[in-house]
């Protein structure tokens, strides 16, 4: 987990890729809020974005950033034994550790895709704990397989810039049931219409 971003070889690799400009209904949503309130605290997570950090603290606001797509396709997390369930427990207390710390808002973003289920759910739950009560969680879900990992760069005027990182492959499709049904702790959520292939949802503790 990271504080006001990083730099490392996989960044250096992101930026040669080119970035396909997509509106979204969700991120609009969210900038509003993010412009009435000063002083919040976001977790941003995906490959580091110099200009997520820089568009986020120009508007007086706490950036954190974990890449956990990434992270979870790490070798190192491989089960040595193919029946050997990943490990959800050893993966969170690493990469999910926020040492007390509570967040206002979280861009979740496609990450949960390319999760196994218990991570995902694992995931969703950790975020349930630091989210402050009425605090918000973007996240996009796929409508149909893919392959190639995203990152996803704020903008302005309610659209985001897609960057492809790597060619990790979406796990699983999940339809609004199983998105619903995934974040039932939560007090509300809000579907966005989209025209490509992304689903968008609003989540509030």
């Amino acid at each position: 987990m990271r504080f006001f971003g990083g730099s490392d070889a996989k960044d250096a690799a992101a930026k040669a890729a080119a970035r396909m400009t997509r509106v979204s209904s969700g991120w609009s949503h969210l900038l509003k809020s993010l412009r009435d309130a000063e002083g919040q605290r976001i977790l941003d997570i995906g490959p580091t974005s110099s200009t997520n950090i820089n568009f986020l603290t120009n508007l007086g606001h706490s950036i954190y950033m974990a890449n956990l797509a990434a992270e979870a396709a790490d070798p190192r997390w491989i089960p040595s034994e193919p029946d050997q369930p990943f490990p959800v427990e050893a993966f969170m207390n690493e990469n999910l550790d926020f040492t007390g710390r509570r967040f206002d808002t979280i861009l979740l973003w496609d990450a949960l895709d390319y999760l196994d289920a218990a991570t995902r759910k694992a995931v969703v739950d950790r975020f349930h704990e630091v989210l402050e009560p009425g605090g918000q969680l973007l996240a996009f879900f796929h409508i149909k397989p893919e392959t190639g990992l995203y990152r996803y760069h704020l903008r302005d005027d309610g659209q985001v810039e897609a960057q492809q990182t790597s060619n990790l492959a979406v796990k699983d499709i999940l339809n609004n049931r199983q998105v619903e049904n995934l974040f039932g702790d939560y007090s509300s959520y809000k579907f966005f219409l989209a025209k490509d292939n992304l689903r968008e949802v609003i989540v509030t503790r």
